[in-house]
């Protein structure tokens, strides 16, 4: 299913940029610096690659089309998944007041990405491997290339194109900004 492969690709860059949040949460606990733009940017990859790009694609396009198959919202596992996200939008709100705030309320950044990791971490792996299984098994392969379409047409109405490579080269930039771990 090419369609969820790309969601799980953006998964993957998620788990990057998240890996990076908690590099500077190490950093932050053991009294090291972090750049100093760094909670900014952690803010914001956040909040427009993974709510707008990539939960776009699920709440506006694959979760009607699951629901339309049969696969329940209330009580099941879409359900779920909205309130995971509407959880991690507050946490990550949280991060980006932090990060505004002159200086960086540090403490509230690092409190809010605690809360954000762990629960990002358990929710990408309930979305690849147990939605997303579920989704494989009801979607037929003209569902698959009309929701890989709409990925398309949602990225390009949104001004997202190019956003996939942006976001790389930014973690790319960060990871060697960021140096070794604790």
């Amino acid at each position: 299913m090419k369609s969820l492969d790309i969601l799980i690709a953006e998964h993957d860059t998620i788990k990057f940029g998240m890996n990076l949040i908690a590099q500077a949460i190490a950093k932050f606990d053991s009294g090291q610096s972090v750049p100093e733009e760094f909670p900014a940017w952690a803010a914001q990859f956040l909040r427009q690659f993974g709510d707008k790009c990539h939960h776009a694609k699920e709440e506006d396009l694959l979760f009607p089309l699951l629901k339309a198959r049969g696969i329940p919202v209330e009580g099941g596992p879409i359900g779920c998944m909205l309130q995971e996200h509407d959880t991690g939008r507050d946490c990550v709100r949280r991060m980006r007041e932090a990060s505004e705030s002159d200086p960086l309320d540090e403490n509230t950044f690092v409190a809010a990405a605690k809360e954000f990791i762990p629960l990002l971490r358990e929710h990408i792996d309930k979305e690849n491997n147990i939605l997303y299984q579920m989704a494989a098994n009801v979607m037929t392969e003209a569902d698959d290339a009309e929701l890989t379409a709409q990925f398309s047409k949602v990225e390009k109405e949104r001004s997202l194109e190019g956003m996939h490579e942006r976001c790389t080269a930014e973690i790319e930039r960060w990871e060697g900004e960021m140096g070794p771990m604790p």
